[in-house]
């Protein structure tokens, strides 16, 4: 599942650097994630770096809104970064 930041965000500017997916941008009034872009590191990483580095504990959490299992963030991980060798 896509990743989701909370309102405990402080907009330290931490995580929006460090997204290999450039998902992570400044929203209205805290930083967002686009559900369509998150991969939660999968292809990258072994784990969510925005969640690593992210000062405020609990703050990155899974989306419920957007239940995706480890096979279809790999497939959104290629379209994004390998798309024109499918």
């Amino acid at each position: 599942m896509a990743l989701l930041i909370t309102k405990k965000c402080i907009n330290c500017d931490m995580c929006e650097p460090e997204c290999p997916n450039q998902a992570i941008s400044m929203g209205d009034a805290i930083y967002q994630i686009d559900t369509d872009r998150c991969t939660e590191c999968v292809g990258h990483y072994e784990t969510p770096t925005c969640q690593k580095v992210c000062p405020i504990p609990n703050t990155i959490i899974h989306d419920p809104a957007h239940i995706e299992n480890e096979e279809q963030l790999w497939d959104k991980f290629v379209l994004l970064h390998h798309a024109d060798k499918l």
